[in-house]
């Protein structure tokens, strides 16, 4: 249980730092490229997340799952898309917004 908590901590700060980023270019989103930073933060946010799933196995809440698995593939295609580039404002408040929700999916009872 102790392994669990920790990986679980792991990405909740992993996605604390990304949407920070994320918000951080609130001003000037159409100017700045991004860092590399976003895609370390996902690959650690995929990878401890598959983790959670492997170990919880037999018992996983799929209603959970299934949905923030489809926003970060979301986030992923948006990421891929704007590789290098600047983030156009539809993309921009698009990650915001699959982030934000997937933060709502993890934080409700279902």
């Amino acid at each position: 249980m102790l392994l669990f908590n920790i990986i679980l901590l792991i990405h909740f700060i992993c996605f604390a730092v990304y949407l920070c980023t994320l918000l951080a270019q609130w001003q000037d989103y159409d100017t700045r490229v991004r860092s590399v930073w976003g895609l370390i933060l996902g690959i650690i946010l995929l990878v401890s997340g598959i983790v959670m799933v492997i170990m919880k196995y037999p018992h996983i809440n799929y209603y959970k799952v299934i949905p923030k698995t489809g926003l970060f593939v979301l986030v992923t295609i948006i990421n891929a898309r704007f590789g290098g580039k600047v983030y156009t404002r539809g993309a921009y408040y698009t990650l915001i917004a699959a982030t934000l929700l997937a933060a709502c999916i993890a934080v409700v009872r279902v």
